[in-house]
């Protein structure tokens, strides 16, 4: 089974090359913006000509929140262009596309988790991009899967944690906001939920929801990462208000993930214990 990942060198694409030594029945594929630009379909069509995959995991995606904002044509020709041109040239293939979408196609607005059948309202640039990349998916129909995530980390690329580690070595105190509230994720684990979905060839397509469990708020999230790296920092909780963005996040993002753990048969850790196991690496 051939499997093709655009968007390699970001962090959920590191993270499937770092696990793709575990399924040696899967014959992998890794493309980045140099070899698989997926703004550009005449290149893409070409790499699907000649490395005819089963499922491309589109893991290319505009993801400066902020930028965004200033960059909304970048935003649109990535995330919304790219995501219809893999779906056309997917459909054409008799491809499987997974497709990797965010929390921030929501509002916020809510208290309990949102199900993959909540209205989705995004408040920015980035949010509303992902959202009609979505929508050009399902537009075009064929066979995908769209896997909505929440504060993505690893030992790879830039993240929350590697920043917080690095402010760490260079401060004696921090402020972190403590009333956005969503569930860290660990790209591995995003990456091992991907494969199993491939590996399952159950053609239940449609859109997911992944994080791993539990709730927390930034604020949390780096006391945690301070905690399993034994680093002693003065960290204060600070409102939003109190650290304005260009962008702005939703209040509450936290994810159910009955869908995919009914249909699927995964099992989610608590993002406390992935983030401890990248800790022990």
């Amino acid at each position: 089974m051939v499997i093709l990942v655009t968007g390699s060198g970001g962090q959920l694409g590191q993270a499937l090359q770092y696990v793709s030594a575990e399924y040696p029945q899967l014959h992998f594929i890794f493309a980045d913006s140099k070899t698989g630009d997926i703004t550009h379909s005449d290149k893409i069509r070409k790499l699907f000509s000649e490395t005819k995959p089963d499922f491309c995991i589109n893991a290319a995606a505009y993801t400066a929140v902020d930028k965004a904002e200033s960059e909304p044509e970048k935003a649109q020709l990535i995330n919304v262009d790219g995501a219809r041109n893999l779906a056309k040239i997917c459909s054409e293939h008799n491809t499987t596309l997974i497709h990797i979408s965010t929390d921030f196609v929501f509002d916020g607005q809510k208290s309990t988790p949102y199900s993959e059948d909540d209205a989705t309202n995004p408040t920015g640039i980035y949010g509303r991009t992902k959202r009609d990349g979505e929508n050009a998916i399902e537009a075009i129909g064929g066979k995908y899967f769209i896997i909505r995530t929440s504060w993505v980390y690893s030992q790879f690329g830039n993240n929350f944690m590697k920043t917080m580690l690095r402010l760490a070595s260079e401060r004696d105190s921090l402020n972190v906001v403590n009333d956005q509230i969503g569930t860290p994720t660990n790209a591995v684990d995003l990456a091992k939920a991907i494969l199993t979905i491939i590996k399952s060839c159950k053609s239940a397509y449609g859109i997911y929801n992944f994080s791993n469990e539990g709730v927390a708020s930034w604020f949390d999230f780096a006391a945690e990462i301070f905690r399993v790296n034994h680093i002693s920092i003065n960290l204060k909780p600070i409102p939003t208000e109190a650290f304005p963005t260009t962008a702005k996040r939703p209040a509450y993002s936290v994810l159910d993930k009955s869908k995919i753990k009914e249909v699927f048969g995964i099992e989610i850790d608590s993002w406390k214990s992935a983030l401890s196991n990248i800790s022990k690496l």
